[in-house]
Order: C-alpha cells, then structure tokens, then sequence
C-alpha cells in the first residue's frame, strides 16, 4: 500500500539559501530509488523558515530501505546542521 511520508524542517534564518540546495540533492537521489513515487517541497507562508517535504512511496518497506540508505543519512546529517529543531517524520497511508 502507497505511503505519503511528511518532513517538517525548521531551517535557521541565516542559514535558508544554504538548505534548497541539499533539499535537490536528496530528491535526485531519492528519485533513483526503488518505488519511489513523486515528491514536493513547501514552504510556510506564514513562517518561511518551515518547510515540509512530502514524498511519496509504494509501500512502507521502500521508504524505510531509503531512510536506511547511507548516502541519504549522510545527506540529511548536512542539512540537520542547518536547522533550529530536528526533522520532524511522519508517514501516512491513504484514507
């Protein structure tokens, strides 16, 4: 079953032009992935500094191997040093 997985980032104020950069790169990677389905960033429009990630996975399991993967961790660990709070993880199914 399809899952929607949900990142919520806060990313420090001087640090915003940094993020958008590292964000593309994980999602030129995640896109090679096996069932990996579709992704999206989003802005906060009330609070630029928020931004969310949504992707989405043809099954549990495939979203769990790519938050396994190295080159992912490694990825995140650069942008985790950008924020003023850590990742917040979500994962949904439909209806």
């Amino acid at each position: 079953m399809a899952v929607k997985i949900i990142l919520k980032r806060k990313v420090a104020k001087d640090k915003e032009a940094s993020l958008l950069p590292l964000l593309i790169q994980m999602r030129a990677l995640a896109m090679s992935q096996p069932e990996y389905i579709s992704g999206e960033t989003l802005r906060n429009t009330e609070e630029p500094e928020e931004v969310l990630v949504i992707s989405t996975w043809q099954s549990a399991e495939s979203w769990k191997a790519w938050f396994r993967n190295s080159q992912r961790a490694e990825i995140q660990a650069k942008i985790d040093a950008l924020l003023e709070e850590k990742t917040e993880y979500g994962m949904y199914y439909y209806g």
